[in-house]
């Protein structure tokens, strides 16, 4: 087996990999990835919208690749039951046809500096409750410093939990528009069902093309604006692969929890994470319910189902694989051999001990913070009305200048048009409604705010759900943050006094723990925080002194990295053996027609039919997707799998369920990348598609 190598690597560092990546199979040198004084690989891979996800440039005129779900939200919204290019599919034949997306933008990294030296100047002698606000003025004074008279966006992250800080500096462009999408069938292929397994036959891909005005320099949307020219774009290879071969994935990596302690690892396992699940379970059930009613209705909130479905399965296949592989026992291990290291050390000897008085003092609290984080606040007009609030108490600021407070009129403008858009009142009433029945009736009574007891006891005297479905109909009939009718007719009058009368506010209010007029948490929930922030410090910085001269790489937090390793079959621990390889003649097999995740478009049917696959066939069909052993996460998605040539391949998308606990702990044997093959995106465009105005744009190396 080729060596599988945990790591997300950054950019700047990549030389200390280097040897390590040549004899893997990469022939280019480290410059080539990362370089500030040449056009490098860097200068062709995006952030989209912040970090949820990664594209990279594929043309000279500003062509990006990324996933179809990356891009779902925008071809959603760009859907209409009349022009359903999300089912029907979507290429523009001209730049003309191509859609602006409201709100949607990506970000070129130009730098980064270690500026560590600095920070920690700054936070000497820091008391552990200043700490953030010291590291915000410093981080501020510094990227100041950095982007004065630069336009470019800089930001300090930290590393190894706060050992470590870099300066980043980005260029963002605000002008991306939509290019092209399969149909979902193609790009969804498989649903929930093959969601997070291997072996997948889904066409995870969708295109956009960056714009700038006719100076090449980031500009708001306008129609004098042209297709940006990138200083770098990736060219495409058909040459195919096989196993062994040279894999690197260039993106940004969400976040990762690798130095985890097993306190944390059986919390998850047998608290949070069920909890988690059981309360998304809650809401897709009731929007599945709505979206089979309409087309209309699936439109407007497919996107929401998708992001929330997502994870709703990564969370049931993390729970089974942190217990199957044993992960708490291997940090309990881990924890032991760094407990005899550290046993002469006195600023490091009793880290364990202490992590585990913190957890068990937090742990009979976790499943209410995670009812709180994760149901009732997700909850789309809980979030809607609690940013209505804050944002209209800034605006009322005499302090707030008139940038800050357009800036904050604009988000709460999206905020609301958002809410709008994806509104149903029948689904977001019954998820409402279960959400806070099962919250009365999994936490322990002694920790029930009054506020909820209150409404128990008034409304319906042992019985909850009944309490909170006439709760739910005053809500509903009296407040004017939540239906959208009422809504649209009251923003135009907002103010903090009006908002202080609506009857929803004092209830979303009151979900902030620490606003609980009885404050059952007492201080604990921001003492475990900042305990374990302080806790985290040390260990890291033990571990970075313990493993002095190894190669250690940090956690994944939204900036860009490298991780390299190869494509790879495996066998998992049932002794069942997956190849590296999937196409269409597989994709036929599980074919089921008017099926919701397995049906195939005609189009598609007629051409595998007459085998018409172009110049992307290989072996008498055409590939579709494929594994590597590269370490990814979340944010990964869209991000470019590039040979040793420096050739894209493929397209991250997904990783496999015998791998689940990768978040937090990475396998060597099992962990797998799960990657579109550029021939099948390319056979998508061009057969299907007949998008040869796009095609022709590429740089496409062939045998």
């Amino acid at each position: 087996m080729a060596r599988a190598d945990e790591g997300m690597w950054i950019p700047m560092l990549i030389g200390k990999n280097y040897d390590q990546m040549k004899k893997q199979g990469f022939r280019l040198t480290a410059e080539d990835l990362y370089s500030i004084n040449k056009a490098s690989i860097k200068d062709a891979i995006v952030s989209m919208g912040g970090g949820f996800c990664t594209a990279e440039v594929v043309s000279g005129k500003g062509l990006l690749f990324t996933n179809h779900h990356c891009g779902f939200e925008s071809i959603s919204a760009n859907s209409t039951p009349q022009n359903n290019i999300l089912d029907n599919g979507f290429y523009a034949k001209s730049y003309a046809e191509e859609k602006p997306v409201a709100g949607l933008y990506v970000e070129f990294l130009v730098s980064i500096a270690d500026v560590t030296p600095e920070v920690t100047a700054a936070l000497k002698g820091v008391d552990d409750a200043d700490r953030g606000e010291k590291l915000e003025k410093i981080s501020n004074k510094l990227i100041e410093k950095a982007t004065k008279g630069t336009g470019y966006r800089g930001a300090v992250s930290s590393f190894f939990k706060g050992n470590q800080y870099f300066l980043y500096l980005y260029n963002k462009f605000s002008d991306v528009r939509l290019v092209g999408a399969p149909p979902q069938a193609i790009g969804k292929f498989g649903g929930d069902t093959d969601n997070w397994e291997w072996p997948r036959h889904t066409g995870d891909f969708s295109i956009f093309r960056i714009y700038a005005d006719k100076s090449g320099n980031p500009a708001t949307y306008s129609a004098d604006n042209v297709p940006y020219t990138p200083k770098k774009f990736l060219p495409i290879s058909l040459k195919g692969i096989k196993n062994g071969d040279f894999a690197m994935v260039y993106g940004y990596p969400g976040s990762t929890d690798r130095y985890l302690t097993s306190n944390g690892v059986r919390l998850a396992a047998e608290q949070t994470n069920p909890i988690i699940v059981k309360l998304r379970d809650i809401r897709l059930k009731a929007w599945k319910e709505e979206m089979n009613k309409s087309v209309d209705t699936r439109l407007k909130l497919s996107s929401e189902y998708n992001k929330v479905s997502n994870y709703w399965k990564y969370f049931i296949g993390q729970t089974e694989q942190l217990k199957n592989l044993n992960i708490y026992g291997q940090k309990r291990q881990e924890e032991a051999d760094f407990t005899k290291w550290a046993a002469d050390k006195p600023q490091y000897a009793n880290l364990m001990s202490d992590y585990q008085n913190l957890y068990a003092n937090y742990e009979p609290y976790a499943i209410h913070k995670t009812y709180i984080n994760e149901g009732l606040t997700a909850s789309s007009f809980v979030n809607q009305a609690l940013n209505n609030c804050f944002g209209q108490l800034a605006l009322e600021n005499s302090k707030r200048d008139a940038k800050e407070k357009a800036e904050i009129k604009e988000e709460l403008k999206k905020i609301n048009d958002d809410y709008i858009k994806t509104y149903n009142l029948a689904a977001n009433k019954k998820i409402f409604i279960q959400l806070m029945t099962s919250w009365y009736t999994d936490i322990p009574k002694d920790q029930h705010p009054a506020f909820i007891e209150d409404v128990v006891s008034r409304v319906a005297p042992g019985d909850p759900a009944l309490a909170f479905s006439k709760f739910a109909d005053v809500l509903w009939q009296t407040s004017d943050l939540i239906d959208t009718t009422k809504l649209k007719e009251f923003l135009p009058r907002r103010s903090v006094d009006k908002l202080r009368e609506d009857p929803l506010v004092p209830f979303v209010i009151n979900l902030n723990p620490g606003a609980y007029k009885k404050n059952v948490f007492g201080t604990r929930l921001t003492d475990f925080d900042t305990r374990k922030e302080k806790l985290d410090r040390l260990y890291l910085q033990a571990l970075l002194e313990k493993n002095q001269g190894k190669l250690m790489s940090p956690d994944a937090n939204s900036t860009m990295r490298i991780t390299y390793g190869n494509v790879q079959d495996y066998t998992s621990k049932e002794g069942k053996h997956f190849d590296i390889q999937t196409d269409m003649d597989g994709a036929m097999k599980k074919y089921k027609a008017g099926d919701d995740e397995f049906d195939l478009p005609a189009s598609w049917l007629d051409a595998y039919k007459q085998k018409n696959f172009g110049q992307y066939a290989d072996h008498g069909t055409v590939p579709i997707d494929f594994v590597t052993n590269n370490d990814i996460t979340g944010g990964n998605s869209g991000s470019p799998v590039i040979n040793g040539d420096g050739e894209l391949i493929g397209l991250a998308f997904d990783s496999n369920w015998e791998a689940m606990s990768g978040e937090i702990a990475f396998n060597k044997d099992y962990k797998r990348t799960i990657c579109v093959d550029v021939r099948y995106v390319l056979w998508c465009m061009d057969i299907l598609g007949h998008a040869n105005n796009l095609i022709s744009e590429l740089e496409i190396h062939k045998n």
